[in-house]
């Protein structure tokens, strides 16, 4: 181990679906509940971004744009990852590990060949912040016959499961997803991809308004749902009938699944409006599906912002009070690489890190590769 042995201080680093950016959680695991010590965004600089939609994408690229891309967004989280620690005024020294997700650039579960692929070079974050990294949490799963994801899932039960009530936690990234909590110990916790969270979104806005997020959802909810658009979107997407365990992303639900759709009799506001409509109904009809009724909804991700999203998730739900994870006393915004600090710390104490009812997976694995700082 590294000289952070016996801390309980880890780092998480998320890099998801919506291409944002990258998200620090640094969070002290000395007691229940965890505390988190800082939480940090940096955005990727516009070049990397459009490198990363570009990859993501395409059918094919070239090796020089993978592996450079893989080098340089090692960089970048050790960057990301000694700037928090700097505001946080901490020392890696006292960092026992850090878990990073990466950033996925293919999922394909399903495949004759199953693969899900994230970049992000740990040895160069491991080498340039001085602490133990663990990374390729993902593809253990896969070779165990799972989907891979959510992941999140299990820090969920850990973290927010409830004696008194069943929880559904929702994160809104690019994907969205779905985590069923019973209060039952002898019930399974579920979990799987609804389908597109803010993807459609954030492509369909900077499309048209020129910047990279509906800020609120106030553009979208100047709208008004185009009824035809939105069931011909739902009915012809097999996807939204498949049974859990399933996942998906950005490769599936992407602009060129979109576009297929659009009609440019369409006023882009009114799109918008039927985009949101499209990612809260999916979502309510998936929670519609869950073998328990749910008391409480919690969200998080980038959605749990916009504000009109809400509105319309709250609106087709037919059971549970909705509120983002802030009620339980987590910044949404941090859920998530929250979740990958948990994942370095079952790694480095040869815990698994997955349920195999949400993943499908022969057994629960023990997640990630580990990276000494050395």
């Amino acid at each position: 181990m590294n000289p952070g042995s016996g801390s309980e201080v880890y780092v998480g680093l998320m890099s998801g679906t919506s291409l944002d950016g990258i998200d620090v959680a640094i969070v002290d695991f000395g007691n229940f509940p965890p505390r988190m010590i800082h939480g940090h965004t940096t955005p990727y600089p516009d070049s990397v971004r459009q490198r990363l939609h570009d990859l993501c994408q395409s059918p094919s690229t070239t090796l020089d744009l993978l592996y450079g891309l893989d080098a340089e967004l090692g960089e970048l989280y050790a960057k990301a990852v000694n700037q928090a620690l700097e505001l946080a005024s901490l020392d890696a020294a006292g960092v026992a590990a850090l878990g990073c997700h990466g950033q996925t650039i293919r999922h394909n579960p399903d495949s004759a060949m199953p693969y899900t692929a994230q970049i992000g070079d740990p040895n160069r974050i491991a080498a340039l912040t001085g602490i133990t990294t663990v990374a390729d949490f993902r593809r253990k799963d896969i070779a165990l016959g799972g989907q891979a994801a959510p992941l999140a899932p299990a820090f969920h039960r850990f973290l927010f499961r409830s004696n008194d009530e069943n929880r559904g936690l929702v994160n809104i990234g690019g994907i969205a997803n779905i985590t069923c909590l019973p209060a039952d110990t002898m019930q399974p916790v579920l979990g799987f991809d609804t389908g597109p969270g803010n993807t459609l979104l954030d492509y369909w806005n900077e499309k048209h308004q020129g910047s990279k997020f509906d800020e609120a959802g106030t553009w979208a909810g100047s709208g008004v749902v185009i009824d035809s658009l939105l069931e011909k979107m739902i009915s012809t997407e097999d996807y939204f009938r498949l049974d859990p365990p399933k996942s998906t992303g950005t490769e599936y639900f992407n602009p060129n699944w979109l576009l297929k759709f659009i009609d440019e009799k369409y006023k882009a506001n009114d799109v918008q409006a039927t985009l949101v409509e499209l990612t809260a109904i999916t979502i309510a009809d998936a929670i519609s599906q869950l073998p328990q009724r749910l008391d409480s909804i919690y969200v998080c991700g980038g959605g749990a912002h916009n504000h009109y999203l809400l509105e319309r998730l709250e609106a087709n739900l037919a059971q549970g009070k909705l509120a983002t994870t802030e009620a339980l006393g987590l910044d949404p915004d941090f859920v998530e690489a929250a979740a990958f600090a948990w994942l370095a710390r079952e790694r480095i104490n040869l815990q698994t890190g997955s349920i195999p009812e949400v993943t499908q997976a022969q057994h629960a694995g023990i997640l990630g590769g580990v990276y000494v700082s050395g």
